[in-house]
Parts: structure tokens; sequence; C-alpha cells
């Protein structure tokens, strides 16, 4: 395998990417042996696969079957129900290149004695005879074989087996026991396949609360009750404001807003509740069925219903009426549920299906490999990674297999996704597996540690091209940026129709329920919170489970909260846009200094030629943004962008900014540390704080010149506006212009450079409201 660096730097501080070429299926891009045509992302690895169907006329009822070559040995799991027939249906895939034998032995064993010396019966396969096989081929058949005691003597029981040759393009493949986790053993072997996982398609559940009537305090003396809405859906709640409106009858028209997970099985309870001092008093519910509830996919009215609110006593008899309450609920089909940042989303259709539009291409990704890995943890005395990767495009997740002891595992495993939208973000996570030695209980508390991300912008790939780069693996942690690794990856982006994918450009990122009925801040971000809980809760019911720790490292969860080393890194993308425009009015300062009197007059001349000349103006500025984009062409990049450590600000971070970025939500510092922390944050925000208040005092200077504050000024103001007019009515346009363009650029001799122009000084004196600020 051939790899070229494309950055700077080697060895363990080198965060570039590099271009490999490894020898891949199909062709290849080193042109390798030949996969199979839909697995042609990855190499080929070759596999002894055994498949064990069943064992009849045991002369045992309690029996499992051991698959033996060499050091590497599995078996079969425990039979429930114990007869001499037993149905296994398990399959065991050996990789070829770690074979330590040429005999593979199929050995049944008494599960009452399990002696190694005591076996019911075996049969032997020469590796050499076993016969390849190669999808899209149709599966070996499995054949029945007579069992053969120590001695080699035929006994009376059979067993029927399956053995062949085959890559990892076989059907099996994702559910055989595999030799790289041959020390994994028990219920854990489940958490080393390799699994795809869809995401429950979510709607957002609207419940416009209009008003209550005839609601009955549980204080018959409390007649101006302060009345708000609680409404619970799943573990998730959400509370009104309390109703200015304090007496039975309140009014809110207030939307209160939840995420719904389809089949819709689940019933929305909303509580009336009458605040008194600090706690809260429960005058009732009312409850709503999902699956009753009227979807809309277009916006339009819903119409409002009556639902009778029911007061239940403590020992949950004794239903009584409690008032009514005045509802708008629908399902918005219409909104695309924010799961991830909006910036790098991977999914931007709506939720109904009927609003889908067709796919414009296909996504296929090939993992590799990964190299170099760091130990994640300790297990015999030494440092160990059983490493896995996970990848999100849409609502379609996909899962390696667990490769376990080994820094440099090898998965080559490839996976394909329907592609909607060219600005989209495939994000590939690498983890540490945990879960493999620990008992059931245990696992579901342990975390995954995480060992690297990677996003990649499908609108930055060429289509129908095969990109393989090993992308470097970087994790951010309280003590610095740290290299966890490398990873190789193949992608390819292929569009089913180039004129679907430019039409996407011209339309809206979001469907248009965002634009007509648009969202606040704080419900999108309550929302995606929502999202992320339900897809923590319907991923984690899977076999192998994904964590809640994996989905939401996946899914970014907690990059709004307030971090040091972002907010310098954002500033500084801020200021290198800028830096653009500074330039070029530093260098029209230098045109109006006149210190290259060349330049100066050449621009004299250009400004003329745009005065006189605007149709041709246009015509040359359109001209020259084709000719200099053609010129790019041969300068665009050839890599998809990667993480930049600088770019974030990674590697210049402080520990202490490491520290409070790392810090939980409430903060769990106290102390000194806490002092000094918000000391920082309010010297920050008093820095912001001026810049607005500049930045609004000019807005409150313009509208000051038209609003009489100060007389003179607007006087002034108005007489030059009634001149102006003047002029323009007798003096051409054109020559205004070419004069005021002169004037600007006048030479340093006419000029008084020490002291403000008129416009600035007249500007400054303008009135604001920063005075009437306590």
């Amino acid at each position: 395998m051939a790899v070229n660096g494309t950055g700077n730097g080697t060895g363990d501080g080198d965060f570039s990417l590099k271009e490999t070429s490894p020898n891949i299926g199909n062709g290849g891009v080193n042109g390798g042996e030949k996969l199979t045509s839909s697995f042609d992302l990855v190499e080929a690895m070759h596999f002894l696969y055994a498949r064990i169907v069943r064992a009849r006329a045991l002369p045992v009822n309690d029996s499992f079957v051991a698959v033996k070559i060499g050091s590497y040995k599995g078996r079969t799991k425990q039979i429930l129900n114990s007869n001499p027939n037993p149905e296994f249906h398990e399959t065991f895939a050996f990789t070829k290149t770690r074979l330590q034998g040429d005999i593979l032995e199929v050995v049944v064993r008494n599960r009452d004695n399990p002696n190694e010396d005591d076996i019911v019966g075996k049969c032997k396969f020469d590796v050499a005879e076993i016969p390849t096989r190669v999808p899209p081929d149709s599966p070996l058949a499995p054949q029945w074989y007579r069992l053969e005691d120590r001695n080699g003597v035929k006994i009376g029981g059979e067993i029927m087996v399956s053995v062949w040759i085959g890559t990892q393009a076989d059907e099996v493949f994702s559910e055989a026991w595999h030799s790289d986790s041959a020390s994994v053993t028990g219920e854990n072997v489940v958490n080393t396949r390799s699994k795809v996982y869809l995401s429950p398609r979510l709607w957002y559940l609207r419940v416009n609360v209009i008003e209550a009537q005839d609601l009955v305090p549980l204080h018959p003396n409390r007649i101006n009750p302060e009345v708000l809405i609680k409404g619970f859906l799943g573990n998730v709640v959400v509370r009104s404001r309390i109703s200015q409106t304090k007496s039975v009858n309140p009014v809110w028209n207030e939307d209160m807003m939840f995420v719904a997970v389809e089949p819709f099985d689940d019933s929305l309870i909303l509580s009336v509740e009458d605040k008194v001092g600090p706690r809260e008093e429960c005058l009732g519910r009312c409850e709503i069925k999902l699956s009753q509830v009227e979807r809309r996919v277009l916006p339009g009215p819903v119409p409002s219903l009556w639902y009778n609110v029911e007061h239940i006593g403590e020992t949950g008899e004794g239903r009584r009426f409690a008032g009514r309450i005045h509802l708008r609920v629908s399902l918005d089909g219409g909104y695309h549920v924010l799961d991830e940042s909006i910036q790098y989303s991977s999914d931007y259709r709506a939720s109904a299906k009927l609003l889908w539009t067709p796919a414009i291409g296909v996504l296929e990704l090939g993992v590799l490999n990964a190299t170099g890995l760091m130990p994640m943890k300790s297990r015999g005395g030494r440092g160990t990674t059983d490493a896995y990767c996970v990848a999100k495009y849409g609502t379609k997740w996909v899962r390696t297999r667990t490769i376990v002891d080994t820094f440099d595992p090898k998965w080559n495993e490839q996976y394909t996704w329907e592609v909607y939208d060219p600005y989209t973000v495939i994000t590939i996570g690498v983890f540490d597996n945990l879960k493999l030695f620990g008992a059931g209980n245990e696992n579901r508390l342990i975390n995954d540690s995480r060992i690297g991300k990677i996003r990649i912008r499908l609108s930055t790939l060429v289509t129908s091209k095969i990109y393989t780069h090993s992308y470097p693996l970087m994790v951010l942690k309280p003590d610095g940026v740290k290299k966890m690794g490398e990873i190789q990856l193949a992608v390819r982006f292929t569009a089913t129709s180039m004129m679907d994918m430019l039409q996407k450009y011209t339309e809206p990122l979001l469907p248009e329920m965002h634009y007509i009925s648009p969202l606040s801040i704080y419900q999108l971000d309550s929302l995606r919170h929502q999202a992320t809980h339900i897809l923590c809760i319907n991923l984690g019911r899977n076999e192998p489970a994904l964590g809640r720790d994996v989905v939401e490292y996946m899914l970014d969860v907690g990059s709004n909260i307030w971090s040091l080393r972002r907010g310098r890194a954002n500033f500084e993308r801020l200021v290198s846009f800028f830096d653009g425009w500074i330039d070029a009015w530093k260098w029209f300062d230098e045109i109006c200094k006149w210190k290259s009197p060349v330049t100066s007059v050449l621009v004299h001349i250009v400004c003329l030629f745009v005065v006189f000349l605007p149709k041709y103006c246009v015509f040359s500025m359109l001209l020259y943004c084709f000719v200099f984009g053609l010129y790019r062409f041969g300068l665009r990049p050839r890599h998809p962008p990667h993480m930049d450590i600088k770019l974030s600000k990674a590697d210049s971070a402080l520990p202490d900014e490491l520290d409070e970025e790392f810090d939980v939500f409430p903060s769990a510092k106290s102390g000194d540390v806490l002092k000094r922390r918000y000391d920082r944050l309010r010297g920050i925000a008093g820095r912001m704080m001026i810049v607005l208040g500049d930045l609004a005092t000019q807005g409150e200077r313009v509208k000051s010149l038209l609003s009489w504050r100060d007389p003179r000024a607007t006087s002034l103001f108005l007489t030059f506006c009634f001149v102006s007019c003047g002029v323009i009515c007798f003096v051409s346009m054109k020559l205004l212009l070419t004069f005021l363009a002169f004037y600007v650029m006048r030479h340093p001799r006419v000029r008084v450079f020490d002291t403000p122009s008129i416009p600035q000084n007249f500007f400054r004196r303008l009135p604001s409201r920063a005075d009437s600020i306590l």
C-alpha cells in the first residue's frame, strides 16, 4: 500500500491528511484483486467459513459443537431443548491469512462432560480441498457427514455442515463468529458483530394551548390561580408560561413543541398546574392519543378542539370533572427534525415521506483499516485496544465488527447510502469497545472510549471519483489534543442525475415549513435535545446496542456549550473573512495618498471607464470572474477537508480553557476556580457589550438625521438634501460621480491628512441614546 502525505510533518504529531493507494477490488486504485461489483472499495479478505446447521442421532442429549483450526477455537451456543437431534444454525469465520493449521476439525462434545479428551464425534476437512465461493454465487449447500470417534471409527451420529472459502461479501459475514474476536465468549460475542441501524422517523408535535375554562381550584378560597400547563410525552416535559389572566378561565395562546416517534403509540399528557408559592399543584389532566392526532404535511389551519380535564385522586381513584381546555394539536410532517447541527447535517428531508424528492445519487464508503492506534485500556498487564467504527449518514447508521486486541485493525467493510442533497456530511467515528468481557448489566453502564471522529462533506467530492485517504484520528482531552492513530477510508459519490443534483443548489436547504412557519432558536435547541434523547433510547434497544455515549458523540451533542477555544476560533474565522476587505481598503488608501503615482493614475482611468461605460464595466467584472475561476481550476483542492487543529485552536488552548470546556453543565467546580472563570467571562462579555453599544450608537445616529433630536444637525442635513436635489437636476450624474471619485482620490498637496473629513465630523456629532443608558 502506497502512502503519499499531503501535509508537512511526520510521526505522532503529524495531523495531516495522506493520500493512499490501497489494493481495493474491481480493478481498484492500485489494480487490486477483484472482489465483487458491490464491494469494490475495500481490499479482499478471505475467510474460511464453517456453517454448522444441525446434528442427528447423537448418543447424548445435551451437546455442543466446537470448530477448531490451529489454536483458534469457537463453540456453538447452548441449546435450550436438549435432544439427540439439536439445531445450531451458526457460522464460524477464520481469517485465511492467520490460519495456524491445515486441518479444520468440527467436534461434537457432551456439555455435561466438556473434557478435551472426551468427545462424542468429529469430522475433519483438509483446508487445501475446501472449495471457494464468491457472491453472487448461491450459498453452498450443507451436507451430512458421519462422525468419527478419536480413533477414526465411524459412529452412528451425523452432522450437517457446509465449509467454504469466501470473502467479506458473503451474506453470513456479519452474523458469523470471527476468529479476530476469539477471546470474547458467551453473550458478549454479539457486541463484536457488524450491524446496520435505522433511526426512527421523527415528527414535530405542535400543541397550541389557547385557553381553559371552568377550572376547579383545589382550594375553594383561591379565586385568582396562577395557572400553567405541563406537557408529558415519554420522558420529556415541556412547560408553558404562567397565564397572565389569573382566573379560572386562563388564556395562553402559546405553542408547546414536542418530538414524536412513529408509529405514534404514545399518549400526550397535559397537566393543568396551579403555582402556589414555590410548589405546583395539579388541578387536572387530559390524555391525547397520538394515533388520533391530525397529521399535516403542508401549512394550513388546524381545527381547535375542547378537551375535558379530569382530576384524579391521590390513590388513583375518584375521577371528577376539573374543567376543559381549548387546544390545537397536530403532527407537523412538513418540518425536518434536526438531530444534528444544521452546519454539518446529513439529511434535510421533511418527516413526511410524501414530501421526499427522488434520490440524486449514491454514497459508498469503504472502511479499510486503522494504523497506530493508542492503547485505550489495560488487559493482562499490557495495553490493548478493541476498535470498531460507526458511520452515520441520514437515518442509516452502520457499525463495523470489533477487531480484538490489535493496534492495526483491518475491517474492509463497505456500505452504501442514498443521497438526497449534496450539501450533507457523513460522520465516521472510531471507538474502543469496553463491553466485551463484562456481565450484561455491567456493560450497560460502561461507556466506550472515543478514539476519533471524521466528517466528509459530499459537495466537496468529485462525482464518480474514488477518494482513498488516511485520516488522522484526533481527540481533544483536558490535557490537550491527542493523535490516537489514523484510519484509511475509501469514499465515492456517484450522481444518478447531474441535472437533479444541480437543481438542488437552487432549492431551499430546509423544507418550506421552516420558512412559512419558522421555529424560534430556543424551540429548535429544545427539540434537538428531545430528538437526541429519543435516538439514544431507540438505538440502545438494538443488539448490539449503540450506547448513548456513541450516539451523542456522533451527533456532536454539547457543541453549543460555551468554549473559549471555539470562541477564539470562530472570531479568527470572522477576521479572516474581513481580511480581504481590509486589505482592499488599505490599498485604496494608498491610492488616495498617491504612494504609487502610476497606479493612482490608472485607477483614475478605470474610474472614468466605470462611470461613462457602466455596461462594459459589468461585462468586464463578470468576464474577470469567469477567467479567474478557470485559472483557479488548476489550483483546486485535490483532497476532501478534514479536522484542522490550527483552525480549531486545539494546539494553542491553555489547560484552564480545556478544563472549563470539559466541565459539565451546570458546572461541578466551586471556589476560586469558578470565581476566576466567571471573572474572565465577565471581561469577555464586557468587551462584547462595548462593541454592541458602539454598533447601536452608529445606527441611532443614522436614525437621528431626521428625528430633530438635534435641530441644528437635522436642519443642516435637510439643507444638504435640498441643495443636492437641485445639483442633481441640473448636472449630469456621470459628472457628479466623476467629481466625487476624483475628490476622494485627490493629490496629497490639496489634502489635509491629519483631520477627519467634514462628513465624518458631522456624523460623529449626531446624538444617540447612549446618554440615556443607566
